[in-house]
């Protein structure tokens, strides 16, 4: 079966469920992209190393804004991540920093990427975001975020911070969603938007030489042992256990570029 044919029977599928309210737990298993990385060098993590949490409410977690250590990572995978590498390799005195913002979309993070992300100068720079950017799309919420402005905004945030740091390692998050909420109500719209931007994503990783890290297949695999609602509570925020499926994949994906 050709992609076409592929994506028409997705769309057919999906507009089932809208049409005619049929509960599902989640959508079929999307199609992973495997992307060149054999030319990347596997990095050992230095002393230092400064790693960067940038995104939306799904990496803000409700952080907080003061550089009070008990809150200061939120709390959602980030959290997490930086809790278990900080415990298991102190010696390494690595800095985590977490700049997601809620309710962002890429033009948000540009307005603020000087400050929040290339004066803190990470060696590791992980980034999710295009939820927003969807939901700008579905509700025509101004400004309306297209396929096209996502991808030229996101390039332009790469660029911008290679031109600081040619040794960066990026770490591209595809943005996701579950059919539970405001999502499932409106299915159709929100899945063809965001199998966009998710392409949209794995071609950066691949054209930055980034680590990809595709969150939409765990959690779709995670429904075939609990509900949508279990993982991802209004289709967009993972609960505490979707949190830790994040990290877990985070730290797999990571792992094959940097040796912690």
């Amino acid at each position: 079966m050709d992609r076409f044919k592929k994506d028409h029977s997705r769309r057919s599928f999906i507009k089932g469920i809208t049409l005619t309210g049929a509960v599902v737990s989640c959508f079929p298993v999307m199609e992973s992209f495997a992307l060149a990385t054999k030319s990347a060098r596997k990095l050992k993590a230095g002393k230092g190393m400064v790693i960067l949490f940038q995104g939306d409410s799904i990496t803000d977690g409700n952080r907080g804004r003061t550089k009070d250590p008990n809150h200061i990572m939120g709390h959602g995978y980030a959290f997490s991540i930086a809790s278990r590498l900080g415990a298991d390799l102190p010696e390494k005195q690595f800095t985590f920093y977490n700049r997601g913002t809620s309710g962002n979309k890429v033009n948000d993070l540009a307005a603020r990427w000087q400050a929040d992300t290339l004066d803190l100068k990470p060696d590791v720079l992980s980034i999710l975001v295009g939820v927003n950017d969807a939901s700008s799309v579905v509700f025509q919420r101004e400004p309306v975020m297209t396929i096209e402005k996502y991808e030229e905004g996101y390039k332009a945030l790469l660029d911008q911070t290679i031109a600081k740091n040619a040794n960066v390692i990026f770490v591209l998050c595809e943005p996701f969603i579950l059919p539970v909420g405001k999502v499932k109500d409106n299915l159709g719209a929100y899945h063809a938007d965001i199998i966009n931007r998710q392409s949209v994503v794995r071609k950066l990783a691949s054209q930055y030489n980034a680590v990809f890290v595709g969150f939409q297949e765990v959690f779709e695999k995670a429904c075939k042992r609990a509900p949508a609602d279990y993982w991802i509570w209004d289709g967009v925020h993972p609960t505490v256990a979707g949190h830790e499926l994040m990290a877990r994949e985070w730290l797999k994906q990571v792992g094959k570029r940097v040796s912690f």
